[in-house]
Formats: structure tokens, sequence, C-alpha cells
């Protein structure tokens, strides 16, 4: 009886996240854009599909993900996309900025973005 008790706390800990992740911690991009007015849907969706293509040109990148904004707040001032990246460290992060792939990919943002922000952290669990 004691052992099945036992068991069963010990199913509760892992299904409620009472015991503690042995995740390696994870450095995060969040970068928020916010285009201008007048920019061209052709030349977002062309920085948008190269912005993508940046985790198969950078090892460095661990994962990716994007989207666009769909909160009923509003209180996102402007910024529409979402772009998330996650690096082991922050010198991979460092690495990613200076890479020839994602300087290539700003090259494409001059004329189309109006509003950027970017906050990186790492994950606290």
């Amino acid at each position: 009886m004691k052992k099945m008790l036992l068991s069963m706390a010990c199913l509760i800990c892992l299904t409620t996240g009472l015991f503690a992740q042995t995740t390696k911690k994870e450095l995060r991009h969040v970068v928020l854009f916010g285009w201008k007015e007048k920019a061209d849907t052709a030349a977002i969706s062309k920085a948008v599909v190269a912005f993508g293509k940046l985790p198969g040109q950078i090892s460095s990148i661990k994962k990716f993900e994007w989207g666009t904004n769909n909160s009923p707040e509003k209180l996102n001032n402007g910024l529409t996309h979402c772009f998330l990246l996650s690096f082991a460290s922050e010198k991979d992060r460092d690495a990613y900025l200076v890479h020839p792939a994602h300087k290539a990919f700003t090259t494409l943002l001059p004329d189309i973005l109006d509003k950027v922000t970017v906050v990186d952290y790492w994950v606290q669990q």
C-alpha cells in the first residue's frame, strides 16, 4: 500500500510539475516587428520567409518560431510579427547576431520596417 501511495504521489508530482525540471537553460531572443504604413506586402512576406530560413543557415539557433499578433487587448503598439529564437548560450546568440546570413537578412528591412523591439532573457522555470 505504501509503495502504491508513493507511486501515486510521484505521478502527481511529475504531471503537475512539482519536481524541478532538469532541462538545460535556454536563452530566448524575442524580436517584434512593426511595418511601415506603406510597406509592400510582398517585401514583408520576403522578409518573414528569410527570417524563417535562418535556423537552417545558423547552427547556433536551437529553436525558432514565429507568428502574428492576434491579441484583443490592442496593446501591441503597432508591432505585428513576433519571432522567438532559442540559444544555448550568450556566445551562441552573439554568433548569430554577426553571422553573414543574419546580416544579409537585415538588409531586407530598412525600407519596410517601422518599429522593432528585441528582448533577450534566460528562461526561468
